[in-house]
């Protein structure tokens, strides 16, 4: 079975690039298989899952992120006709705080409801794979919100986006692929602060965001009661979830984002069912208050989240707003095999008081450090590619020449065969800048730049059963190797994505 899959993707692969040049559609658009890296196949183990659930290969996905617990969450449709989870996925890095996006440039990453088609797969990502979100949709631009290539992609670093290890990506791209073989337009992709349990509802209640929390979790109990994708609308600047034509009506209603809504109606057993389950959820949230839930502590400086098992792996590993909650501290991680290859340039969140402002300039005074507190580390130390010296010399250094990265990024490839040593208490504060300008920068572009192959041609895609390799073990990757200094550095590879 899984030899004639293969076979089948592989021309069906074959027939979408041929059909959509002959449209003359740009490169992004050519195929959703045009690569090796996007053509990798489903894993067996996770096809023996689908067999295991009565799913198909081919059957309809749904997508759901949860920024605090750190998780992606892949569910499928089984012979049935309702979706069942099939495989939980930690997110290696997102940035940002708890919230929706609001504006280009706030690193962000997205909450709501995004629908996903073939066009936005990028098989030519500088992350390795990639897909964009969709943000901002109607609701978001409705709302004045700005933004543009919020990316799930590789790369395990982020700036605005959620991200994965590449076998990760993978993995997830090769199951929406097959989705689309299967004949699904788009998927969808659900992002929340975290699970609308009453729990998280009750610790959360004084947050800002709480109005638009409410709101989508609506569509979060939708999904729960019904197991069906559900269908998205917006009027009056906000979610409408399953409207049908409201009786008597002699055609389906006709949603805009920022006009009245039109008179529609939810399915009644649908209503029924969300209106037990949020009364439900609501005395349950009520009980937590009373009993004096703590209310959840606000960690704007931390920036983003780090799934445990990730944290665990990297030198002042950190979960940043996922923390706690389980009690399982990293330590009882240590020995827990990532799910794929962690590149050395990955920085965990840190702790507010070790973070500068966002996109605050570099103060001179920080040159003036106390006498006890070592030096800041030369450029070498911070290098993100482990590949040989040889390997820099010729192309490498030509491409970055060609980049504008100069002879600083050829002097930091030349020694990235030296392994970086493990950064002192006190330099922190340079570690944080990595994913933060420490001196102003031009415009970021707004497309992803295509580096197809700066990235490895083709990696395996990583089961429970594969090791992991060590966190320090940085994979052959050009991108990210220039000291943070440059204009083209590993800050500004990030810049496009925000």
């Amino acid at each position: 079975m899984i030899y004639r899959s293969l076979v089948r993707a592989l021309i069906t692969s074959a027939a979408l690039a041929a059909g959509v040049l002959l449209t003359g559609c740009n490169s992004d658009e050519i195929s959703l298989a045009s690569n090796a890296k996007a053509n990798q196949p489903v894993p067996p183990k996770l096809i023996q899952t689908m067999v295991e659930r009565d799913m198909d290969l081919n059957s309809p996905i749904l997508v759901r992120l949860f920024k605090q617990e750190a998780e992606l969450e892949i569910w499928k449709q089984d012979r049935s006709g309702r979706f069942a989870l099939l495989k939980t996925y930690p997110i290696c890095r997102w940035s940002g705080d708890l919230g929706p996006k609001i504006r280009e440039g706030d690193r962000q990453a997205p909450e709501g409801f995004y629908s996903i088609s073939p066009a936005q797969m990028n098989p030519q990502s500088a992350y390795y794979l990639s897909f964009n979100t969709g943000y901002p949709n109607a609701f978001d631009k409705a709302l004045g919100r700005t933004g543009s290539q919020l990316m799930v992609h590789g790369d395990c670093s982020s700036r605005g986006c959620y991200a994965m290890t590449d076998e990760q990506i993978a993995e997830i791209y090769s199951l929406g692929r097959e989705s689309f073989f299967g004949g699904q337009k788009s998927f969808q992709l659900q992002a929340y602060p975290f699970k609308m349990t009453p729990v998280n509802m009750a610790k959360h209640r004084n947050n800002q965001h709480m109005p638009f929390w409410k709101m989508i979790k609506e569509g979060y109990d939708h999904f729960e009661v019904t197991k069906q994708e559900p269908k998205v609308d917006f009027c009056e600047k906000k979610y409408v979830f399953d409207a049908v034509r409201a009786p008597n009506a002699t055609r389906d209603p006709v949603f805009e984002a920022s006009a009245k809504c039109p008179a529609y109606a939810i399915p009644e057993d649908v209503a029924a069912a969300v209106r037990e389950k949020q009364q439900a959820d609501a005395a349950e949230t009520s009980k937590l208050i009373s009993k004096g839930t703590p209310v959840a502590r606000t960690n704007t400086g931390i920036d983003g989240g780090m799934n445990k098992v990730f944290a665990a792996q990297v030198p002042d590993g950190n979960t940043g707003l996922s923390e706690g909650g389980d009690g399982q501290s990293l330590s009882l991680l240590s020995l827990a095999r990532a799910p794929g290859t962690i590149p050395s340039h990955v920085n965990p969140p840190r702790a507010p008081s070790d973070n500068l402002l966002l996109g605050a300039p570099q103060e001179p005074k920080l040159a003036a450090a106390p006498a006890s507190a070592p030096a800041p580390a030369p450029a070498p130390t911070r290098v993100a590619n482990a590949a040989p010296a040889a390997q820099s010399d010729g192309f490498f250094s030509s491409l970055a020449r060609k980049v504008g990265i100069g002879g600083s990024a050829d002097a930091t490839a030349s020694t990235a065969s030296a392994p970086p040593p493990a950064a002192p208490a006190k330099p922190k504060v340079i570690e944080a800048k990595r994913t933060e300008s420490a001196v102003p920068k031009a415009p970021a572009p707004k497309a992803e730049p295509k580096q197809a192959a700066s990235r490895p041609p083709l990696k395996p895609s990583v089961t429970a059963d594969t090791p992991a390799p060590a966190a320090a073990a940085a994979p052959a990757q050009v991108a990210g190797s220039a000291p943070i200094v440059s204009s083209n550095s590993f800050d500004s590879r990030f810049s496009a994505v925000k």
